[in-house]
């Protein structure tokens, strides 16, 4: 499963980056405003760190223009998906950009209805939000699973299911058991995702244990003799 970074933070992103771990970024209109800057140049900095792809999205609501602002956005970097909502409008935008080669990344996807209509439109992703279905008392996980279920009976389907809102790490395990392409989430989901206790009392041991024996790697000698 893929990892996207869900945020228009640079300085999260910066910091994330050089794990290896994230394979792209998500962002929406909220996440770019709350950055003070420029939208295209936040989008434009996101392409320059992450070499996945990094969703914009378009602000418009009408198809003909959600279609040029697409082709705006998609001119910013090579790796930019463009991002719009799962309406009427906004797939008939998908099918136009798609046609033309453009990777489509629809949002707002709360249905499985909906999920076929993205994907026979063509989108590159589709966007279920879990954590907004659990929090009016739906379970998210059920929608991913049937989206899965519905792709993979279809290979015609190309569409890649992008796990979105989530909330936390076990968004993310249940994901990955189902099968879903790509989970996007906040930085600290990410960073939660590496802990445990146990693997700090573990580490703690072993440098406990290590220190005793006076010893140290000679990591400087080795290095310089190569």
């Amino acid at each position: 499963m893929k990892f996207f970074i869900d945020t228009a933070d640079i300085e999260e992103i910066r910091a994330l980056a050089p794990t290896g771990l994230i394979d792209g970024a998500t962002t929406n209109p909220s996440l770019v405003a709350k950055t003070g800057q420029r939208f295209e140049d936040v989008i434009a900095e996101i392409c320059s760190i992450i070499p996945g792809p990094v969703s914009a999205e378009v602000t418009a609501l009408d198809a003909p223009t959600m279609v040029r602002e697409g082709k705006y956005l998609a001119k910013i970097a090579d790796n930019v998906t463009v991002k719009v909502p799962l309406t009427p409008d906004g797939l008939m935008a998908c099918k136009a950009l798609s046609g033309d080669g453009i990777p489509v990344n629809v949002t707002l996807c709360f249905s499985s209805g909906q999920a076929i209509l993205a994907a026979k439109a063509g989108a590159t992703f589709v966007s279920p939000f879990v954590g907004r279905l659990d929090d009016i008392g739906e379970d998210g996980m059920n929608l991913i699973a049937e989206i899965c279920e519905i792709y993979e009976a279809h290979p015609a389907f190309h569409t890649e299911v992008l796990v979105a809102s989530v909330r936390g790490v076990g968004h993310v395990i249940e994901a990955a058991k189902i099968g879903a392409h790509v989970a996007t989430m906040p930085p600290a989901v990410i960073r939660a995702l590496y802990n445990h206790p146990l693997t700090d009392k573990g580490l703690a041991a072993f440098m406990a244990d290590w220190e005793k024996t006076g010893q140290k790697l000679n990591v400087d000698k080795s290095v310089a003799a190569e």
